[in-house]
């Protein structure tokens, strides 16, 4: 492995960060130059003069190893949250050190959680910043990787087998180059969308870009302590709602859409079965607030939150219109699964992603027609395509690994004394990137301020884990024996 070449790739991706801390500056200058201008101003020269360093000194290579390129993607995410934590360290209030870290992880992974009790708090800038790391992370899993494998000689990353799955492959059939730049000017284009309407519905400037860069990015960072609750507008929920929904399909998909070949789009098993599992949440979780919640006494009250609320967890974006903590257990068991699912790949989501469990509830299936016709040949189908046994395996691995790290984790914060409902919430949150758990963390108007450091590193741990789908993780412990 070359280390100069790592460096160059990292060096880039810092200079980006940089000018995002720069436009973070900016804002706070306009605004009567908030405290938050010198901190960003501060991190943005360190930043950026870091980043050029070895963009100077280190000549341009054009290949690089397949190694090198796990090595760079990794380091990438990193290298962006421990630059990420300055603004925060530097403007101090409540962030130490640790803080300071889960804060800047949270955004980078868009997972959304906070340790921040008063969110309001905050200093323009820093509000701006806040939101633009959750920005960069939703683009950056899906894009960065396609810009660089092009580089790559006669080789194709696993990472970007498992964020680009094959099913969501058969349905997008484009060059990588291709999708990296078809995949921009759709998210671009979808949040540049969503702050218009935003605007026009009522929010300020300010706070329609947040949002938009968080609804996007599926990160959920709001502005405000009590997240969409704060504006009680139904126009502002539902075009929040819709965008939630559009984040988290697979962005190829969506092109396909809006350029006419809207057929292949709603051909998409993935995108029936994502958008079917929601609407049968969506049904079952208003009929409980109806029937079992007080204060729900009609059934248009039932449906929006509990429409938006099965929207916001399943695409893992993670906004609130209500109080989720004091719910039903029904509701809050039916969100856990939303948060272990959530949306599909080749979006901005965590979690399993639906098309693995779309491929495992149909190997199910198979196995049982199996179990009827011992001598028969049956192979699992989604779609009309065949689905190799290769991909069924790993995909069962997958969710197994998935599922295994959830428990370890829980059982790692019920050492510290945090009760089941608190710590099993938790790590399912933070393992999607969904943010809002329940019980200590009191869902999605909560925060983790009360945890112990020792869980909040192994939250932010869990929440890169999640984000670069563990095995992109994992393997970097193995780097020495990869040949």
């Amino acid at each position: 492995m070359r280390p100069p070449v790592v460096l160059r790739y990292i060096g880039m991706i810092l200079v980006l960060n940089g000018v995002f801390m720069a436009l973070a500056a900016l804002i706070a200058f306009f605004n009567e130059v908030d405290r938050s201008f010198v901190p960003l101003v501060i991190s943005a020269s360190f930043t950026i003069i870091t980043g050029l360093c070895p963009l100077v000194f280190i000549r341009p290579e054009a290949n690089i190893s397949n190694k090198e390129g796990y090595i760079i993607v990794i380091m990438a995410w990193l290298v962006c949250c421990f630059f990420g934590m300055l603004p925060y360290l530097l403007w101090g209030g409540e962030f130490n050190p640790v803080n300071a870290w889960f804060e800047s992880v949270s955004g980078y992974t868009t997972t959304g959680s906070t340790i921040l009790n008063d969110i309001e708090a905050l200093p323009k800038g820093l509000l701006f910043f806040r939101a633009c790391t959750g920005w960069i992370g939703g683009l950056g899993v899906v894009v960065f990787m396609l810009l660089l494998l092009p580089t790559i000689k006669n080789m194709k990353l696993r990472l970007a087998k498992v964020e680009i799955s094959h099913l969501s492959k058969d349905n997008f059939k484009y060059r990588l180059q291709q999708t990296a730049h078809i995949i921009i000017g759709v998210y671009a284009g979808l949040t540049l969308l969503e702050f218009l309407l935003l605007w026009a519905a009522g929010m300020s400037p300010f706070d329609a870009i947040i949002h938009s860069f968080s609804t996007l990015s599926s990160c959920g960072f709001s502005p405000k302590n009590n997240s969409i609750l704060y504006y009680d507008s139904t126009t502002i929920n539902v075009i929040v709602m819709v965008f939630m929904y559009a984040a988290g399909l697979h962005f190829g998909l969506i092109f396909l859409a809006v350029s006419g070949r809207h057929k292949q789009f709603f051909r998409s098993p993935v995108v029936r079965f994502y958008t079917l599992a929601m609407l049968i949440g969506i049904l079952c979780v208003s009929a409980d607030l109806y029937f079992n919640q007080d204060g729900y006494t009609s059934w248009q009250k039932a449906l929006h939150h509990g429409a938006f609320q099965v929207v916001a967890t399943a695409s893992t974006t993670g906004f609130a219109i209500a109080d989720m903590t004091v719910w039903p257990v029904f509701s809050i068991l039916l969100l856990i699964y939303f948060s272990l699912q959530c949306a599909c790949s080749g979006s901005t989501s965590g979690g399993i992603k639906a098309d693995r469990m779309l491929i495992l509830f149909q190997s199910i299936k198979t196995q049982i027609k199996k179990l009827q016709h011992p001598n028969a040949v049956i192979s699992t189908r989604l779609g009309g395509t065949t689905i190799e046994n290769d991909t069924v395996s790993a995909v069962a691995i997958f969710v197994l690994l998935y599922l295994l790290i959830i428990f370890v984790v829980t059982l790692f914060l019920s050492f510290f004394g945090i009760d089941l409902l608190s710590a099993f919430s938790s790590t399912v949150a933070v393992m999607g990137n969904v943010g809002p758990g329940y019980g200590e963390v009191a869902g999605s108007m909560g925060n983790f301020s009360s945890f112990p450091d020792p869980v909040k590193l192994v939250l932010a741990f869990s929440m890169l884990l999640g984000r670069l789908e563990i095995y992109g993780i994992i393997i970097i412990f193995f780097i020495r024996s990869w040949k």
